[in-house]
């Protein structure tokens, strides 16, 4: 029935929020990167201005995704089987969540990169500009961690499967070097997106877990940084 009072009607649309956020993975991460954002604005002291722009796009990625949950709903009522028209209806929803969430990364990028950046790039100066030698050696030490482990565990070849992505390992290396030779934080978000793409597609054919992805971006990203600080120390 209809709720007639409107404390009633503010009790259903709470049950339709947290119905979304028990039963949809992803609403439950937009309220976690809704909750870092917000958080990281008040220490960040953005202006009102642009405090008031982040929620504003956080609010329409999370109006996107509950009206999603809203036409999945629908759709599994009139039908659970498949149908072009349900398909459509339900990409439709999916790609407004889509353009919502694009919409709110650039809003995002565009206030808090004034804020993060310069202490990011603070953060880079302070391991330093790798040297060639440096990062050569960073690139054969992180291949040699990876066949010895995979070697020492006997599971996958050096090119395939095993305890930790030697792909995501290398992706990690190598953007690493990247960031620390340029030293500019647009670039570097830009090369570590590729490696996440890189690995990420290790995930898609099957051939590590997300737990050997981990492993092995941790162990590129790692060494990079410590093989670069031996040689600045040693120089």
């Amino acid at each position: 029935m209809k709720p007639t009072r409107f404390i009633d009607s503010v009790n259903c649309a709470i049950e339709g929020v947290l119905y979304a956020a028990r039963t949809q993975k992803h609403m439950r991460n937009h309220f976690i990167f809704a909750i870092t954002v917000l958080v990281a604005s008040l220490f960040l002291r953005v202006t009102a201005v642009e405090f008031s722009l982040l929620a504003l796009s956080i609010s329409f990625v999370l109006f996107a995704e509950l009206m999603n949950t809203a036409v999945e709903v629908a759709v599994d009522l009139v039908t659970t089987e498949f149908h072009p028209a349900a398909k459509i209806a339900k990409d439709v929803a999916a790609g407004s969540v889509l353009l919502s969430v694009v919409g709110a990364v650039v809003t995002g990028y565009v206030i808090l990169s004034g804020y993060l950046f310069p202490r990011y790039k603070e953060l880079l100066s302070m391991v330093g500009t790798p040297a060639e030698m440096a990062a050569i050696v960073s690139l054969l030490v992180v291949i040699i961690i990876v066949v010895m482990l995979k070697a020492v565990s006997g599971k996958g070849t050096p090119l395939h499967g095993g305890i930790l992505s030697g792909h995501a390992a290398i992706a990690f290396s190598v953007a690493t070097l990247v960031t620390l030779s340029t030293q500019d934080p647009l670039t570097s978000l830009l090369t570590l997106l590729l490696a996440v793409m890189v690995s990420h597609s290790r995930l898609l054919m099957h051939i590590h877990t997300t737990r050997e992805v981990f492993l092995g971006a941790v162990t590129g990203l790692t060494v990079t940084v410590i093989v670069t600080l031996a040689f600045k120390w040693l120089q």
